[in-house]
């Protein structure tokens, strides 16, 4: 048990639960591989990362491009030999009322949530079945499991990526370690990205009264990762006691 010595890359890692997620994967000793589409907080939490004693390597990364995910983890290759496990993590959540006919937003959900995590599973994979072992972290939601009113786009990412994570997770054989975490309100920056104001102003509001510390979902996927080999954590769902 322990993930001391593995490499594990990182999407989404400079903010938020990818970032939490790094610097505690890092302390416990293990080599992230950081992606992220901004650079100077994706630098920052590299630098912090190294100031602890910490490993960590960095690229900037947009999930909607296919080739950022192989590049990402050709850097892990390249800086630390091998990748244990891929934490697909971006995403963005844009929600609104059908109505409000954000086509846009839907676009934009279904390239990074749904697309994303398979460009990320798609350029690991092959590193996996060379190794003869690896393990694929996948971050949904909870939206997926109660569906209410704005979430209704994202949700559907969300279970689409649930569905194929089940589908990975029956396909990959004794080797292949797959897992789904779904956060439900989380302190984070996912308000910033959704444009239709009085949806905005409603998850702040709700945000700022029971959301929960993106660390705690760092130690559950810590946990999903820190298991024996033959012990696949398939699901876990993390929320606020007082989330509905």
């Amino acid at each position: 048990m322990g993930i001391e010595g593995t490499v594990v890359a990182i999407t989404g890692a400079s903010s938020g639960i990818g970032r939490a997620t790094a610097k505690l994967l890092a302390e416990k000793g293990a080599f992230v591989v950081l992606g992220a589409r901004r650079e100077e907080p994706l630098v920052q939490v590299a630098d912090e990362i190294a100031a602890a004693g910490g490993k960590a390597a960095w690229m900037v990364t947009d999930v909607r491009r296919r080739y950022d995910l192989e590049a990402l983890v050709a850097l892990a290759l390249e800086r630390a030999g091998g990748l244990d496990a891929i934490v697909n993590n971006a995403g963005i959540g844009p929600i609104s009322r059908l109505d409000a006919l954000r086509v846009e937003d839907w676009d934009a959900m279904i390239d990074v949530n749904l697309r994303g995590t398979l460009y990320g599973i798609a350029a690991a994979l092959p590193v996996f079945a060379r190794q003869g072992r690896g393990h694929v972290v996948n971050v949904i939601s909870t939206a997926g499991i109660r569906i209410v009113p704005t979430m209704g786009v994202y949700a559907a990412t969300k279970n689409a990526v649930r569905t194929v994570t089940e589908a990975l997770r029956q396909e990959a054989g004794p080797n292949l370690r797959v897992t789904e975490v779904s956060p439900g309100m989380i302190a984070t920056n996912f308000g910033s990205s959704i444009t239709d104001q009085p949806t905005k102003a409603m998850i702040e509001e709700r945000s700022g009264q029971i959301a929960i510390a993106p660390e705690a979902i760092a130690r559950g996927i810590l946990f999903a990762l820190e298991q024996p080999g033959d012990v696949d954590v398939g699901s876990i769902v993390i929320r606020p006691t007082a989330q509905d």
